[in-house]
């Protein structure tokens, strides 16, 4: 007995490793690393900020040494009477770059699909690079502090960091078919983490010397590998004479390499005549539109799922270090050493359950399973007793089941949402899509970190972790259909390959 087009697939390794050169690797590597640098910069923020907000605070024992301190100096620099409006405006910055930062990834997914996706990005990371160092660096040593500048160098540079994730996203997608998308994208999203690994190394070694020295190292680095993007970057196989995906060496359309895990499987591959866009080889595909793109199966629930899942990963990237030296009393450099854990275990956790849905050929049940884990580990870590060990192991087993299902999101499900029969003749969905569910996401980000900083000084900590309990819980509500449906697909699967033996 035959089996139908949607069982006979091909093995996710093989795909793979058939089609790889030393460009994929190249590009891997630089779209890798690119991203690592934006959030590298961002890390940083949330490392110092205990740092700025003494600074921006006076203190007793400052008082009692006016001879230290002029009092105009004094006066200049000291922009709040106490810690917690400090505290409060540090989170209105978070929450000011997270809505810019959202508003831009819809912008930004739109011009990545219709200009040059190296330029766009390279423009975006040496441009938000001067920014940080105007915003962390410049303004300390020239003693410069105005609360409406720092805002509004905060918008800009969230509109121009927004460029970074649909430009590295849809740049993958022309180079990784879906033949082990989920692993080669588990693996590749761990870029995000690598840069709060780096970002908080590069803070604690040149934090002594003040706050502003971490925004200028971090800076520079980004800078330089904007420069490194601009000359480097491939952004498809065709610039170097490779077949686009889709096609082998003959011409003829590789079955399964482009097929979308969330496309329905029930129908006969013969079936798939339709598309949005005109498949005509001799024209250069054009790009989907917005609305087109929010029509596209699976994008709206995704978005939405993204909104609140974001949330609670972005509360631990900006407040970690923060509610550790706040709740337990550690130094600013050990806290951020230990934040490390939770994106170790983000790593693992992408690169481990991306692999498990590209056996299973599904996403959601892999995801589902993830985020039930993640609410027990949010309990347990909220209740984490004053041990670095016990805090670092409780914190690395809550990362890997909160940022692996965000990084299968952001990366795999993006790329497999923008490849889906419906744009067949538009790889240029690519970009439009990712930013969709980015920035959906990063609006969710947005409203919760000005929410964290509300709840966290009005009710504590413990309702902070209560509040994420209920944002994950929301994720697996909003996925719930798409959940559903492969499932029975998986069963039906199942049932098939019995009677064909």
């Amino acid at each position: 007995m035959a089996l139908p087009g949607s069982l006979r697939r091909q093995p996710a390794n093989k795909g793979l490793v058939s089609h790889c050169t030393h460009h994929h690797i190249v590009v891997f590597l630089l779209t890798f690393f690119s991203y690592s640098l934006l959030h590298a910069s961002r890390k940083t923020f949330s490392n110092v900020k205990v740092s700025i907000s003494n600074q921006w605070t006076p203190s007793c024992l400052n008082s009692t040494a006016p001879e230290l301190r002029p009092h105009e100096l004094w006066n200049s620099s000291h922009l709040f009477p106490n810690a917690e409006e400090a505290t409060l405006f540090l989170g209105t910055l978070d929450t000011i770059f997270l809505f810019s930062y959202a508003v831009g990834l819809f912008v930004s997914g739109i011009v990545g699909d219709r200009l040059n996706l190296r330029w766009v990005l390279s423009f975006g990371m040496c441009s938000s690079a001067l920014v940080v160092f105007f915003f962390g660096t410049l303004t300390e040593w020239l003693h410069f502090y105005n609360k409406w500048f720092y805002c509004c160098l905060w918008v800009v540079n969230g509109l121009l960091q927004s460029t970074g994730w649909p430009c590295v996203v849809a740049v993958m997608g022309n180079w990784f078919g879906k033949a082990g998308r989920g692993f080669v994208f588990g693996l590749w999203s761990a870029c995000a983490s690598v840069g709060n690994i780096l970002g908080a190394f590069l803070a604690s070694c040149v934090l002594k010397y003040g706050y502003e020295y971490a925004f200028l190292v971090t800076a520079s680095v980004q800078f330089a590998g904007g420069v490194i993007v601009f000359f480097g970057l491939l952004t498809s196989p065709k610039e170097v004479g490779l077949p686009e995906l889709g096609a082998d060496e003959d011409g003829t359309v590789e079955e399964d390499a482009n097929r979308p895990l969330m496309g329905d499987d029930d129908a006969d591959d013969d079936d798939r005549n339709y598309s949005i866009q005109a498949t005509d080889t001799d024209n250069q595909p054009k790009a989907i539109g917005f609305f087109q793109a929010c029509c596209l199966p699976g994008v709206v629930l995704y978005s939405l799922a993204y909104a609140c899942l974001k949330l609670v990963n972005y509360s631990f990237f900006f407040w970690l270090p923060f509610y550790l030296s706040n709740n337990f009393g550690w130094k600013e450099a050990e806290a951020d050493q230990l934040s490390i854990w939770y994106d170790v275990g983000g790593i693992v956790g992408g690169t481990i359950q991306g692999l498990i849905s590209d056996v299973l050929q599904k996403r959601a049940p892999v995801l589902a399973i993830s985020l039930l884990f993640a609410v027990g580990s949010l309990f347990g870590y909220s209740r984490s007793p004053n041990s670095k060990p016990i805090n670092a192991v409780i914190m690395a087993i809550t990362g890997f089941f909160i940022g692996g299902p965000s990084n299968m999101i952001s990366s795999a499900i993006s790329a497999d949402l923008g490849r889906q029969d419906l744009v067949k003749g538009s790889s240029e969905a690519l970009a439009t899509v990712t930013g969709i569910v980015d920035g959906t996401g990063s609006i969710g980000a947005a409203v919760g970190q000005y929410l964290v900083s509300l709840i966290q000084d009005n009710l504590g900590w413990m309702w902070v972790f209560y509040f994420f309990i209920l944002m994950t819980s929301s994720t697996i509500l909003f996925i719930s259909p798409l959940i559903v449906r492969e499932i029975k697909l998986l069963l039906h699967e199942r049932r098939l390959r019995m009677l064909a033996e």
